[in-house]
């Protein structure tokens, strides 16, 4: 399978995206990929705080990145906050997951968007840490903002979407949006999700234009609002 066909095509405010099956975020005419919440060394904070846990979140993580950015190639790339679980984590982190990260910035313009448990630069890591960023006409940040934000791109809320078809219920993490704006899966390995139907969501997008790009192990699935269920 191609990573064309593991993607869906969409439009955020006119701009082509592609949501990857990763639960990246591609825009081709910008070259840019984003991700978001990808809550690294988080077993490592759970431990410190003697709640243990296996220790193999930034492992899967980092290498879930690699595959997805060479697999685009992206000439920048966007974290959208919580890209480590606590403000430890990057100066805690061992030097070998510390290597592989400096591995995939090299060549690229790098941003680190601040996140409600990452809100400092992530110490002894290259890139640029912003609090939020606009490029072209998108708007890169961590939590979505209140009302209509036509070119929004969010994460923190880790959506998920429910369906239900022939008495079986299916839920998966997912992208959320209305062709205004975006609000992305957590791609972090130990990272949860809370329902799109859920009043987290209430007033963020158009309810006639609402849908989810839910991932599959394979591909995206896209489902409109309509079809989506609590729970």
């Amino acid at each position: 399978m191609t990573r064309a066909s593991a993607s869906e095509a969409i439009e955020i405010e006119g701009e082509r995206a592609l949501c990857d099956a990763s639960g990246a975020l591609y825009f081709p005419g910008l070259a840019l990929l984003a991700v978001s919440d990808l809550h690294l060394e988080k077993g490592a904070a759970f431990a410190r705080r003697r709640q243990l846990i296996p220790p193999y979140d930034t492992a899967t993580t980092l290498a879930r990145l690699a595959q997805v950015i060479a697999a685009y190639d992206p000439r920048i790339v966007v974290s959208l906050g919580d890209s480590f679980h606590d403000s430890a984590g990057a100066a805690l982190m061992p030097d070998i997951f510390r290597a592989q990260l400096s591995a995939l910035i090299a060549g690229r313009d790098w941003f680190w968007i601040a996140g409600n448990h990452d809100p400092d630069a992530p110490e002894g890591i290259q890139g640029e840490s912003v609090a939020e960023i606009a490029i072209g006409p998108l708007v890169f940040r961590h939590e979505p903002s209140c009302g209509s934000a036509p070119g929004e791109i969010a994460g923190h809320l880790h959506p998920g979407a429910r369906l239900v078809a022939r008495g079986r219920s299916v839920r998966r993490r997912c992208f959320a949006g209305d062709g205004r704006r975006m609000i992305m899966p957590a791609f972090g390995a130990y990272t949860g999700m809370l329902n799109v139907l859920d009043r987290a969501y209430a007033g963020l997008f158009d309810p006639g234009g609402l849908f989810a790009c839910m991932l599959g192990r394979q591909r995206v699935y896209k489902v409109t609002g309509s079809a989506l269920r609590p729970g």
